[in-house]
């Protein structure tokens, strides 16, 4: 395991996994506040390391992605009060809803806006926007104006935070993980119970059939206009990691071989049997004809199908939601690893005035319960309660909602919710003992790709992804002339330009760890 990481720590400081580079952005170099500190009223002591000075009063700009939640003024009115008492500060959160953020993320850094923090995750392509300038190095502001946080901080998050050298984003201290399979209903309001248990791809195949046959109300399976993620769920089984770490991918490799060879759908020798199992499925009716044009993704939530494929968080959110349904979730990933820390990161914007006083914040939200709670969950007992496990319930889900700056949970401050699943611990607990005698996956775990080179391949190659496979793996199309345009179109589209890209990167990183 040290080697591992220290090999990946040598593939972020030279760039490995990040191959092109633009000059430094942001200024992380020590030109921040050095005046002999102040002692504030209510001050912790770790906002005074590094001579900050907090006799000022600073109100602070944070970004998240998410929808405004109607009760949000109560929230952060109760915050700040925290906020002013123990750092001086204030802080303002803009949100910025699903809907826009496709557009509006990207322009918040080209716009010049002055403001503080923002959420970031590889989903967000935070590599390339810290490539671009638009954050700040914190290769000095980090570990003396957040101490603690720094420190709690694993070697590998911090590996994965780097570019060329330089850190860029604080990542999650939450451990997640790669683990993906079927999250099902095994009780249904006619009184019917489902007993059998889902174990591989063949079991999910006789639970749907008995759903069509038992619950004719019900789809069997959940699929809607983002696609069906059957597909990775298949590819997962086989052994084989996605490119870019994510759902929706199109490039594969196998972490079992000594040098890893990228390839796609059409050059894997299984995928015959996917397309035939698929057709099979929508032969039986397990979805609708129009899934793809069906913009409900909350099909399995409001009780319309009974089966949908995500990850454990997702099936805790619906096991809390309807207890009664007897939801159950099981991983069918061959090989698992925890996602990147980055998957959920906080950035400090180039345009901010007060870098310092921001990541004495982030210190502050990360080690202090009551002001974690604050911050996360709302108020107590007004927006949220707490039973004697401590576990936290929304007190009303139209009007309040746990925080969507994701990045500031950390295993030791984070709650579960009223009514977590047993297994949701125990499961997260074997994948830790998994992955430390198994790191056939892990040791991928920080490798990120970067699309600089070939922007408009891989975007004309996503578009390709979305128009001609999707129907063609959920049955559609004819799977032989479907498979032979799929190819014709991705080729057209310049995979090939994009798959030698991401091959040289992958072949570094791959260097590295030897």
């Amino acid at each position: 395991m040290k080697k591992q990481l220290a090999a990946v720590m040598l593939a972020a400081a030279t760039g490995v996994s990040v191959l092109a580079g633009c000059g430094s952005s942001g200024s992380g170099s020590g030109n921040a506040a050095t005046q002999s500190a102040a002692s504030a009223s209510g001050t912790s002591a770790a906002a005074q390391s590094g001579g900050l000075d907090t006799s000022k009063e600073v109100n602070l700009v944070m970004y998240v992605i998410s929808n405004r939640p109607a009760g949000q003024d109560a929230v952060d009115e109760n915050l700040n009060k925290l906020l002013k008492e123990k750092l001086n500060c204030t802080l303002t959160i803009n949100w910025i809803p699903w809907s826009d953020y496709a557009n509006k993320y990207p322009l918040l850094f080209s716009s010049g806006e002055q403001f503080d923090m923002a959420y970031t995750s590889n989903w967000l392509n935070w590599t390339q926007l810290a490539r671009k300038g638009a954050f700040m190095q914190l290769d000095d502001l980090w570990p003396t104006y957040a101490p603690d946080n720094w420190a709690a901080t694993s070697e590998m998050a911090k590996a994965e935070a780097t570019i060329d050298g330089h850190l860029y984003v604080v990542p999650t201290q939450k451990a997640t993980y790669t683990a993906y399979g079927p999250i099902y209903r095994t009780k249904f309001d006619d009184g019917k119970e489902y007993t059998d248990e889902i174990t591989d791809m063949t079991s999910m195949e006789t639970y749907l059939d008995w759903i069509k046959a038992n619950e004719p109300d019900l789809k069997p399976y959940q699929v809607y206009s983002a696609g069906s993620e059957m597909d990775d769920m298949w590819m997962y089984s086989q052994g084989f990691c996605a490119s870019k770490g994510a759902t929706n991918d199109f490039l594969f490799y196998n972490p079992e071989d000594e040098n890893p060879k990228l390839f796609t759908y059409y050059e894997y020798d299984g995928v015959n049997d996917f397309l035939d199992m698929m057709e099979g499925w929508n032969g039986k009716g397990y979805y609708s004809k129009s899934a793809l044009s069906d913009t409900d993704s909350t099909q399995v939530q409001n009780g319309l199908a009974a089966m949908q494929v995500h990850n454990i968080d997702t099936y805790s959110g619906l096991y809390i939601l309807h207890p009664d349904w007897g939801f159950k979730y099981v991983n069918l990933r061959k090989h698992v690893a925890h996602l990147p820390y980055t998957q959920d990161s906080m950035a400090i914007s180039t345009t901010s005035q007060n870098p310092e006083r921001a990541l004495a914040l982030w210190n502050l939200l990360t080690t202090d319960q009551e002001v974690y709670d604050a911050f996360y969950y709302g108020i107590l007992d007004t927006s949220y309660t707490l039973d004697d496990k401590g576990e936290f319930k929304i007190t009303d889900p139209d009007t309040y909602a746990t925080s969507a700056m994701w990045a500031v949970r950390t295993n030791e401050l984070d709650r579960n919710g009223v009514g977590t699943p047993d297994d949701y611990v125990t499961q997260r607990n074997q994948w830790e003992e998994d992955i430390k005698s198994d790191d056939t996956a892990e040791k991928y775990a920080a490798f990120t790709i970067d699309t600089t080179n070939i922007e408009t391949e891989y975007a004309a190659c996503q578009s390709v992804q979305q128009q001609y496979w999707w129907p063609l793996e959920l049955g559609f199309t004819d799977k032989e002339s479907g498979l032979k345009e799929y190819q014709e179109k991705m080729e057209a589209a310049g995979i090939e330009k994009v798959r030698t890209e991401i091959q040289g990167q992958l072949d570094a990183y791959v260097a590295t760890l030897k």
